[in-house]
């Protein structure tokens, strides 16, 4: 019966333990991916921050080159930026194809979506802080590491889950170069073999993988945020004070 219901490529790809390798592959690009485009778009998007109008030391010519660089990039669909690539993956790492292909593609595609992000979150912090830290004799490397970053860590995890996120949808891709993951699962295999159940098992598990990141860093950007943990301390006193 179960053999009537599901499609011999689903049949095949079970016994063969593909499901799992696919989701593993999906995870390692997405996190490689990411992890790779922080170390890039973090303090490219500190120098955003920085030299912006009104930034620790406004350098408007770099802010407007880098500015430009960036939505540039922003702005080119995954798709076009990954065949545009191909020639330079090549060049780079001697191939275009495979899951270290992807990985620089991902990489070039987000950091600067991830730049923009950090830089939004570092503007978010209280003008305040940062006045008070200036006279206090803070140098700006130090206003930066002591005063940003810390200040901005809630809404810089929350920045990381949503580039995550978008890092695990453009690896839906990765089979046009012969990467792997989930996505390439269910275009490259199951689609020209018109395999729906496969095809919907792979939307599953990529809608648990971004449950997951989505549950685990809101929960992690809740405990990092001060002021929640302000507020349950609070509610906490109250609660013993009662008579």
């Amino acid at each position: 019966m179960n053999s009537l219901l599901l499609s011999r490529l689903f049949t095949q790809l079970a016994e063969t333990n593909a499901f799992p390798l696919a989701v593993w592959e999906t995870v390692y690009l997405t996190f490689a991916s990411a992890a790779i485009a922080y170390l890039v778009g973090l303090p490219l998007g500190v120098i955003l921050a920085v030299t912006d109008r009104g930034g620790l030391k406004p350098v408007l010519w770099l802010n407007k080159t880098l500015g430009i660089i960036v939505n540039i990039f922003r702005s080119i669909p995954f798709i076009i930026l990954m065949v545009a690539l191909i020639p330079v993956s090549r060049a780079l790492l001697g191939t275009s194809i495979g899951n270290g292909a992807m990985i620089f593609m991902l990489v070039v595609a987000a950091a600067p979506y991830v730049s923009r992000m950090v830089e939004s979150s570092l503007k978010e912090v209280d003008a305040g802080v940062v006045e008070a830290a200036k006279s206090m004799g803070a140098s700006t490397i130090q206003i930066i590491l002591k005063v940003y970053l810390p200040e901005a860590k809630p809404s810089l995890l929350v920045g990381a889950v949503i580039s995550t996120v978008t890092i695990l949808g453009y690896s839906a891709m990765a089979g046009t170069i012969a990467a792997g993951g989930l996505g390439a699962l269910a275009v490259t295999q199951a689609r020209p073999s018109n395999a729906q159940d496969v095809i919907w098992l792979c939307v599953l598990l990529i809608v648990i993988i971004v449950q997951l990141i989505q549950e685990g860093g809101m929960l992690l950007a809740t405990r990092t945020d001060k002021r929640v943990r302000a507020k349950a301390g609070r509610s906490k006193r109250a609660k013993t004070e009662k008579p």
